[in-house]
């Protein structure tokens, strides 16, 4: 694999899926929607080969099995995880995670609550 020193970036955008995740029994018995956003940092290639660089659909398949996995207190803990399985791709050297919970319970109008998560493979 020929790689170019800059770090290159694959973006994941508005992944959705329904989730169980929060700490109101109504939030786990009911579900809602999470969107879920992903910034991948990996070698750059000169390849036109996939095995050289990260599938991205891989990525979001993965991202879907944990939002409709099994539930969590808090979205940084669901962040986290889906920050962890994406570091588990050998080509990913750091990644931000973006959780979004567009229907989180506050007591207010608002348009979205997102929580971001970012890890560096060590």
């Amino acid at each position: 694999m020929n790689t170019i020193d800059d770090p290159g970036h694959i973006s994941l955008t508005g992944i959705a899926a329904m989730g169980h995740h929060g700490v109101l029994e109504s939030e786990r018995r009911l579900g809602q929607p999470f969107i879920v956003d992903v910034d991948l940092e990996l070698p750059v290639t000169s390849s036109d080969d996939l095995s050289d660089t990260v599938n991205y659909a891989t990525v979001a398949q993965g991202v879907v099995e944990e939002i409709e996995g099994d539930p969590v207190d808090l979205i940084e803990t669901l962040a986290g995880r889906i920050a962890d399985r994406c570091l588990a791709e050998s080509l990913v050297r750091a990644v931000a995670v973006t959780v979004h919970k567009p229907h989180a319970p506050v007591g207010v109008t608002l348009a979205d609550v997102g929580v971001t998560v970012r890890r560096r493979r060590s």
